[in-house]
């Protein structure tokens, strides 16, 4: 629970209201005015009319404007400091700087449980929310291994192959939720208990205000930030049309890897699974197999990590930890590095040559990923 919003988070939320979601509005709200806060002063809501936005939003901008409508604002303000444990935007160090990669990424993020989880290696896991027994139980056994070598898995919270990776994860307590609701509402409600389970030692975050509700166009907005977060997605079971498809698509136009569970030929359970390892996603049978293909620069994953998963190497020395935690597992050139750290250049090479002495970071490609040391 937040006690209050920063200014800064508070605009943010301000304008993402405004324009109730909508990631174009948003961009163009920003690009014209420069930031949130100048856009929501007073003397520069008359310049909202000009920049072609929906009449929905301008409209929203009028209501805002009376008694009424900001009285209807705060209680908003109000359910969001109640459900939420941390806010999480693009200027925020904690923000997820795998998600910085796309264009599409969310302008907010509400989160509840531990914001660090975020910062973590994950693997996706997706599937149909009516699998068979078999398939259920596949799902948890991947999502075990994978937990259990020290990655996070990330999925939707829906009925099936979800709830099931979840608590594979949860069993080493490694899992994070992203949902296409408002952290108000859990759907479906027969998950709010391991929702409850999640945040103890994972997170639970979404771009959505609350009260928004579990609508079908909201999914497949939710499954982006799933597959961003990843560093690959496996698809465990999938019919031909199933939504889960639709995530594999979104990692694929990420540039992320793509894993799919083969099955029986004549099992509707698999056609869309079949149907992906046709198009070239990898085909596994073993977790091992995921870990191999995805080729991480370390062999940190081999080895079972500490309960304390989401701490900072007790290595690194103090001037070090605040680039350490910019530094993510896709890796940054030294621009995006650059952009978000406060330093000059020849201190942040400097800084990063100190953490690939330590084994906290290394380059590849020309960029720097996030190390975590052997044991």
């Amino acid at each position: 629970m937040l006690n209050q919003l920063s200014p800064h988070h508070y605009h943010t939320v301000l304008v993402w209201y405004l324009v109730q979601h909508s990631l174009s509005s948003f961009q163009k709200i920003q690009q014209h005015f420069g930031g949130c806060e100048q856009a929501t002063q007073k003397h520069h809501l008359a310049e909202w009319s000009q920049l072609g936005l929906h009449a929905n939003h301008l409209k929203r901008l009028q209501e805002f404007q009376t008694a009424q409508g900001q009285q209807k604002f705060e209680q908003l303000i109000q359910l969001i400091c109640q459900h939420s444990d941390f806010i999480l935007t693009p200027k925020d160090i904690g923000y997820p700087t795998q998600l910085l990669h796309y264009p599409d990424h969310p302008p907010i993020l509400f989160g509840q449980g531990q914001a660090q989880a975020l910062l973590q290696p994950q693997i996706a896991m997706v599937g149909s929310r009516k699998p068979s027994p078999h398939g259920r139980q596949v799902a948890y056994d991947f999502a075990y291994y994978l937990s259990e070598k020290g990655f996070y898995i990330s999925s939707g919270l829906a009925h099936g192959i979800d709830e099931a990776a979840h608590r594979g994860g949860l069993a080493n307590h490694r899992t994070i939720a992203v949902t296409g609701t408002g952290l108000d509402t859990v759907y479906p409600s027969q998950n709010i208990k391991l929702a409850q389970q999640i945040t103890q030692s994972g997170a639970i975050v979404t771009e959505f205000l609350p009260t928004t509700m579990p609508l079908q166009q909201h999914f497949p907005r939710r499954n982006r930030i799933v597959s961003g977060l990843s560093l690959g997605v496996v698809v465990v079971e999938a019919a031909l049309k199933s939504g889960s498809l639709i995530t594999a698509n979104e990692a694929a136009n990420q540039g992320k890897m793509v894993f799919a569970i083969p099955g029986h030929i004549y099992s509707e359970h698999h056609q869309g699974c079949h149907q992906l390892i046709r198009e070239g996603a990898t085909l596994v049978d073993h977790p091992e197999q995921i870990i191999e293909d995805l080729a991480l620069p370390t062999q940190w994953q081999a080895q079972k990590q500490p309960e304390d998963a989401l701490a900072v190497p007790s290595s690194i020395p103090t001037h070090l930890i605040a680039l350490y935690q910019l530094l993510d597992w896709v890796g940054q050139d030294l621009d995006q590095l650059a952009q978000r750290y406060q330093a000059s250049i020849s201190e942040l090479t400097a800084q990063l040559m100190e953490l690939e002495l330590l084994g906290l970071c290394m380059q590849q490609a020309g960029c720097y990923l996030r190390c975590r040391p052997m044991l």
